[in-house]
């Protein structure tokens, strides 16, 4: 935790149990997003999550679609911000980053209250327009749209280009999770990706700032 949050991490995403075990007991303060829902690879069906936490706890303890209805519900009843994970999975799913069902999802999402909306890359700067667009994620007071950090990237300069044309199509951040934590230097990845989300920083001058 210390090298991505000393990196310049807004925030770290994960189940109610983190801040039992103490997320930051030193280093840098860093927000908390808490998993409401879950499952396991070892599942027999691991798209498939359920409810394993609550707003309220995760007020209390700083820690499918009628799920996300009745989150949402709560949340605006705490005047909570709510995060909606959406991923294109299934079999009718022939691609999960195909733009017309990646912004299918993210419009789901925002219909059912969600304040920012994480999906996958499209690929492109701009297909992703499209995600953001649809979803008004464009307009003033509009639905956030962050990008998922996908699989392992194999090199840095491929996960730098994700996140330019994700911030260039008009996402609003990003929340890269393997391609942070298991890279070989999370403090120089993370920091080189907030010089671009919130320092407008070239792919250029992120690559250059790792080998400073």
């Amino acid at each position: 935790m210390g090298p991505l949050t000393g990196g310049g991490a807004d925030a770290v995403l994960g189940h109610v149990g983190l801040p039992l075990m103490g997320h930051r007991g030193y280093g840098h303060d860093v927000g908390l997003i808490l998993h409401l829902s879950a499952s396991t690879t070892l599942g027999p069906d691991p798209n498939h999550k359920v409810l394993v936490s609550s707003v309220e706890r995760a007020m209390d303890e700083g820690m499918m679609l009628r799920d996300l209805g009745e989150v949402s519900m709560a949340c605006e009843e705490w005047q909570m911000p709510l995060v909606a994970m959406v991923y294109t999975r299934g079999e009718k799913v022939t691609s999960e980053y195909d733009v017309s069902v990646v912004k299918h999802a993210a419009r789901v999402a925002a219909e059912l209250g969600a304040d920012i909306v994480k999906v996958n890359y499209t690929g492109s700067e701009e297909s992703f327009r499209e995600v953001v667009e649809g979803c008004g994620g464009h307009r003033p007071g509009g639905i956030k749209v962050v990008i998922a950090g996908g699989e392992k990237t194999g090199s840095d300069l491929e996960t730098l280009d994700m996140v330019d044309g994700a911030m260039r199509a008009g996402a609003s951040g990003v929340s890269i999770g393997r391609n942070a934590f298991q890279h070989h230097a999370p403090e120089k990845i993370v920091a080189a990706i907030v010089s671009m989300v919130h320092g407008g920083k070239t792919v250029d001058e992120a690559l250059a700032s790792m080998s400073a």
